[in-house]
């Protein structure tokens, strides 16, 4: 062994090429920063400003008992790329993004790639892993440790949110969002449309809700009921025209508003 390879092997490694490291409690941030960063890279690489997210149950299959739901979305996504494609735009409008995992996120990324469109999976490891579905575009497939930055990614650049019947984690997903707009945090208005209406009207009484004082009337307004694809279509269309059109992505506020007399 020559002088130099042993010290070569002598030298300590670099911070951010030791894995030992970025696996400890300490490089936390580092792991966290990355989860944002690589996605960020990734869609100003391909041009890509907004998404239709699509939320739904991953048990949910094209032959179950409740598969029209996995043809719908299927149809859905696949109609609202072809109409994204034919818009006048130097940017990817409206790319197809689910979760990347089974059931209603493989039929929405499946009619996505079917109408010959980028679609965007954004897996989560679990326990029980979620491998990603093969609809996907590769260089637009991220795999998430963290929940809460898969979600920010979710939301940052939605200009648009379709929810199909599912459980815990949709439910997650869909309220995280409504309480964005709820409570002014989106700089733009998100349409949120609910497919299935006799399906979430049993899960979750709005008008309870508003009822027991728990939200106000005007929230009602934050979602729409769809039980047909070419009906979707059109709530998220009317609903993206109703807002102006920005250059950029607009998360959350990054100051509160001044107070009054300030």
């Amino acid at each position: 062994m020559s002088a130099t390879d042993d010290d070569a092997r002598r030298r300590p490694l670099l911070a951010y090429k030791n894995e030992e490291f970025l696996d400890s409690d300490d490089a936390r941030p580092l792991r966290i920063l990355a989860e944002y960063l690589e996605p960020m890279h990734a869609f100003q690489r391909a041009n890509i400003r907004d998404t239709i997210v699509f939320f739904g149950s991953a048990r949910l299959a094209a032959d179950g008992p409740l598969g029209r739901y996995y043809r719908d979305a299927q149809e859905l996504a696949r109609i609202i790329t072809l109409w994204s494609k034919a818009l006048p735009s130097h940017a990817h409008r409206y790319v197809i993004c689910t979760g990347g995992g089974g059931g209603i996120m493989e039929a929405a990324n499946r009619g996505a790639s079917e109408a010959r469109g980028r679609t965007i999976g954004l897996n989560i490891g679990l326990p029980h892993e979620q491998r990603p579905n093969p609809y996907l575009t590769r260089e637009l497939t991220f795999e998430f440790h963290y929940f809460f930055m898969r979600k920010l990614w979710f939301a940052y650049l939605a200009r648009a949110l379709v929810v199909f019947p599912g459980g815990f984690g949709t439910l997650d997903e869909m309220t995280e969002i409504l309480t964005l707009a709820q409570t002014r945090k989106l700089k733009r208005r998100i349409p949120v449309v609910l497919y299935g209406e006799e399906y979430w009207r049993e899960i979750i009484n709005f008008e309870a809700l508003v009822r027991h004082g728990m939200i106000s009337p005007e929230d009602l307004s934050l979602v729409r009921f769809a039980d047909e694809p070419q009906a979707a279509l059109a709530l998220l269309q009317a609903g993206i025209a109703a807002e102006p059109e920005t250059e950029m992505p607009a998360f959350a506020h990054s100051s509160m508003p001044p107070e009054k007399g300030a």
